[in-house]
Parts: structure tokens; sequence; C-alpha cells
């Protein structure tokens, strides 16, 4: 239990140093660290990361780093498929999904197998190549609505079904569609994902068997951790960061694709 409140430390602390990474970490903490279902684990991580990532963002918008106007203009399109998701989509996945060689392939099991594979991603785009310098970002050019269209949906299925906030897509697609400054998307990106994951989470607030207390406990320390995390960056190079926690969240994902799957045989 102890560990658990740690890495509820470590959740906010990643939103705060590098914008995202915060839903990456918390699936895997409240299902193997507290013994959550990974099916409630995801309304859990919409919670924390939508309350945490919020806090962050007011954070941010006073310290000037957050373009609302944009943040909104990306939020419209992905809140509403989040939304989507969590109230007519997820609930009609069938617990049991098939059976393939003797071995049933049940929701659960296919929830954190995506989210494991999900994690791999991330870590890839963490670690893949520097952060773009903001004096070389092109701020004049025009947006490409239809990028930001088929990005926002994207985002959207993977919070609403998956219970990711998807910061590691997040940020790049804001510097390279609407062409905000790295450290303004990184502060923007936390609104949107804010945003997204406590809608996704409105459509399961009254399911049966939510821990109020111990999602209090987890999302308080979380955001106690955004402030740590904030202060943090101020002194860590921002690419070292990422590539640091790329690696660890790599061994994470391979980490719960050899459970699950040893769980399986």
């Amino acid at each position: 239990m102890l560990l658990g409140y740690i890495a509820s430390l470590l959740i906010g602390i990643s939103l705060g140093l590098i914008g995202g990474g915060g839903s990456i970490l918390t699936m895997p903490v409240m299902v193997y660290l507290f013994g959550v279902s990974p099916l409630m684990a995801t309304s859990y991580s919409l919670f924390i990361v939508g309350s945490t990532s919020m806090v962050g963002a007011v954070q941010q918008f006073f310290q000037g780093k957050v373009n609302v106007r944009m943040g909104l203009l990306f939020a419209v399109v992905s809140m509403v498929t989040v939304f989507i998701a969590r109230k007519w989509v997820v609930p009609f996945i069938p617990l049991h999904i098939a059976t393939v060689f003797g071995v049933q392939i049940t929701k659960s099991v296919l929830t954190m197998l995506l989210f494991a594979a999900l994690m791999v991603v991330a870590a890839i785009f963490m670690m893949k190549g520097k952060q773009p310098k903001e004096d070389n970002l092109q701020l004049t050019q025009s947006i490409n609505l239809r990028q930001l269209v088929i990005f926002g949906i994207g985002i959207g299925l993977i919070t609403g079904i998956l219970g990711a906030g998807g910061g590691f897509l997040l940020i790049p697609a804001m510097v390279l569609i609407l062409h905000l400054p790295m450290k303004t998307a990184v502060g923007t990106s936390l609104l949107v994902i804010a945003l997204n994951s406590l809608i996704g989470f409105m459509g399961n607030i009254g399911d049966a068997g939510m821990d109020w207390k111990l999602l209090s406990t987890v999302t308080i320390l979380a955001v106690a951790g955004i402030f740590l995390g904030t202060l943090l960056s101020r002194k860590i190079p921002g690419n070292s960061l990422k590539k640091g926690f790329g690696w660890f969240v790599l061994l994470m994902g391979i980490y719960i694709l050899v459970k699950e799957f040893s769980n399986l045989l």
C-alpha cells in the first residue's frame, strides 16, 4: 500500500515535469499496487489524471503557458469522442471477447494488453528525438483542421477506452498541428487532458463499488506531486527527463505484457 502511495506522488510529478505520462502510470498503480480491477481502474485513472491535470493547467495558465483558445479547439473533438466511448462503446464490449487456442481473452485482459502496448508506443515517442526549439517553430502557419480532427478523435478513443490522457501524443500534435511553442504545448496539453479525462469520468460517475476514499487519497498525492514536478522541471533539462521517463515506461509496458501473457498460459 505504501508503495502505491509513493507511486501516486510520481503520477503528479510526471505531469508536472513533462506535461504527460500520468495516466500511463495510473493504470498499473491502481491494478497492481491497489488491487483495483482493470475496468474500474480506467474510471479511477480518468478522475485522478483529470483532477491533477486541471490543477497543473491552472498553475501553467497563471504563468502564461496555456493557449486556452487552441486548447479548447482541440478538446472539443476529443471530448465528444471520449464521452461517446465511455457512455456507449465501453459498456457494450462483451466480458468474454474470444477464445484463441483454448485461451480465454476477457475484457479485463484485453484492456491491460492494449494498455501495455500503448505504454510501449508512448515510451518510443518519449525517447525519440529532441524537443523542438521554440524559436524554430513557424507559428504563422494555418491550422490543418483535418489533422486536428483526426488527432482529436484518436486521443479521445484512447482516453475513453483505456483511461489514458494521451499527453505523449498531444504535445507533438500541438507543436506540429497547432504550431504552439513547446512550453505552451505542455501547459495546453494539461488543459486538454483535464477536460477529456473529467468528461470521460462523468460517463461512469454512478458506477457501483467505487472507492472514493482511495480515489481521493491518490488524487491528493498526485496533485502534490504536480507542484513538485513543476519545481523540478525548472532545474532539469526537459529532453533528458522525457528520455529517462520513456525508458521507465517501456520497462513497465514490457512487464505488464509478460505478466498478462503468463496469466493466460
